[in-house]
């Protein structure tokens, strides 16, 4: 019955929709491209019988987020806990990925990404932006050197966080010029997590966002580096499937994060909060080849 359905509409088509064989039966390009269209259209039709009563509704049901797992851990499971306290009738279900899903196929309401987005038919509101923080442990500064220039990273072991920073990092000097420095090191993640043990393991350089280091800072165990120096920010976005009427749930939600993250207390210069003692003076990054030079002599 479904074959001969979907004969009848090729013929009024006059298109192909369905390559066919013995063993298998896949769309042509022109079959999914009309069947993403339906469902588009079927979508739509969703939403408008929807909107009538989610317009005037409170925010009730199971809401399925995602979202990378060090954005997850560290920011969003606050948000949520928080967010349900205020609406009790919502559900989640996060699930934590750093690579990106298909919200279509796997029925997910609502994502928060981070970085800049690639073009698609999904909706995008942008959050806020994270600060990405230049740091080092005091142990590997002491080895190492620190840097006084953007320039003085080629010689260092950087810690490559491919999600949000990859290996050309930007800095703005206080003038407003730019610099664009190519770096290098042992380790590339597409997750925070492992690369902050590693900096507290003395292991190199992390260009990391405010969330993932800030108390760590706070706490002296990593030390912020060049601090008249603006690193890239990286923006955060709800992203969420093409709808003209968003559900109470998703809309409340969004508006919960950007009122929540607007609020966001930035990271001092030194790293540290206004009562701690800074640290002494650590050696450069010239200091560290000198010795190093000296010893070999």
């Amino acid at each position: 019955m479904v074959s001969k359905h979907i004969h009848t509409l090729e013929e009024r088509l006059g298109v192909r929709l369905l390559n066919r064989t013995t063993r298998h039966v896949s769309a042509t390009e022109v079959g999914q491209n009309y069947y993403e269209r339906c469902l588009r259209i079927l979508g739509e039709l969703e939403d408008a019988e929807r909107a009538a009563g989610d317009l005037q509704a409170a925010p009730r049901g199971l809401l399925r987020v995602t979202t990378s797992v060090s954005f997850g851990s560290h920011q969003l499971a606050p948000a949520i806990a928080d967010y349900l306290t205020a609406y009790p009738d919502v559900s989640i279900d996060l699930s934590l990925h750093d690579n990106y899903v298909d919200l279509l196929e796997e029925r997910i309401d609502l994502a928060i990404r981070l970085g800049q987005l690639a073009d698609s038919s999904l909706i995008a509101r942008k959050l806020y932006a994270v600060e990405m923080v230049l740091c080092a442990s005091p142990g590997y500064l002491a080895a190492h050197g620190a840097p006084q220039k953007p320039r003085d990273l080629v010689e260092h072991n950087c810690l490559i966080y491919t999600y949000a920073t990859p290996r050309m990092w930007t800095f703005t000097d206080p003038n407003g010029k730019a610099e664009v420095i190519r770096v290098s090191g042992p380790l590339s993640a597409n997750s925070g997590d492992p690369l902050l043990a590693l900096a507290l393991k003395d292991a190199g350089i992390l260009l990391g966002p405010d969330y993932l280091i800030a108390d760590d800072l706070n706490a002296g165990r990593l030390v912020r580096l060049l601090p008249d120096y603006k690193t890239q920010e990286t923006p955060v976005y709800a992203v969420y499937p093409h709808s003209h009427h968003l559900s109470a749930k998703t809309r409340t939600f969004i508006d919960f994060l950007a009122a929540r993250f607007a609020h966001r207390p930035q990271i001092k210069q030194n790293g540290h909060d206004d009562t701690r003692p800074i640290l002494p003076d650590l050696p450069t990054t010239t200091d560290a080849t000198r010795q190093l030079s000296a010893s070999h002599n």
